[in-house]
């Protein structure tokens, strides 16, 4: 805890100042967090990631979840310094083998994610990765898929979370855990 506590301490502040706004993206109105600097850059990378990776150090993680398509990129990077699989939650019909789904609400209508339905053994203990937790659709509807397709929810982790739009409502009952809050 102690090794964590210091790399947020350290890391926290650098990457709350990497995060670009981008106002009127992808409409007018939005204020979009990119995070493509912290990408970009090596170190932020790094630091980003060993955010994840220290979050679960001690939790007994066997896989790490992450959402389509910026969650790939920490979930893969972490499950790969974590050494434990990973496995891609992708919007309906991306998938190539058999496959389970959830659908969720959107604003105006609905989608559907989906996993292989080999891909989390049942009662295998798993952390949910993304890059953001904004309203919490996909996330909560990723959270119930793992829970579908049997997995243990050990925690949802997300480098930034929007506070505002109170994301964490959609992952009632889930372990929440957020590295930015805005």
């Amino acid at each position: 805890m102690r090794i964590l506590r210091r790399i947020m301490t350290d890391s926290i502040p650098l990457l709350r100042a990497a995060v670009r706004d981008v106002p009127d993206f992808p409409k007018p109105g939005i204020l979009f967090k990119d995070i493509t600097p912290i990408l970009a850059d090596g170190d932020l990378f790094r630091r980003s990631v060993d955010c994840f990776v220290r979050a679960n150090e001690g939790a007994a993680i066997d896989k790490v979840v992450a959402i389509d398509a910026r969650g790939f990129v920490f979930g893969a990077a972490a499950a790969y310094a974590m050494g434990v699989g990973f496995v891609p939650v992708r919007k309906k019909g991306k998938l190539p083998f058999q496959s389970e789904s959830v659908a969720y609400s959107l604003e105006y209508g609905e989608n559907v994610v989906e996993m292989h339905v080999d891909a989390i053994k049942a009662g295998e203990r798993v952390v949910l990765i993304d890059d953001l937790l904004a309203t919490g659709g996909t996330a909560g509807a990723a959270a119930r898929l793992i829970a579908k397709i049997g997995g243990q929810l050990v925690e949802a982790q997300f480098l930034i979370e929007l506070e505002f739009l109170k994301g964490r409502d959609q992952l009632s009952g889930f372990p929440i855990r957020s590295f930015l809050k805005f």
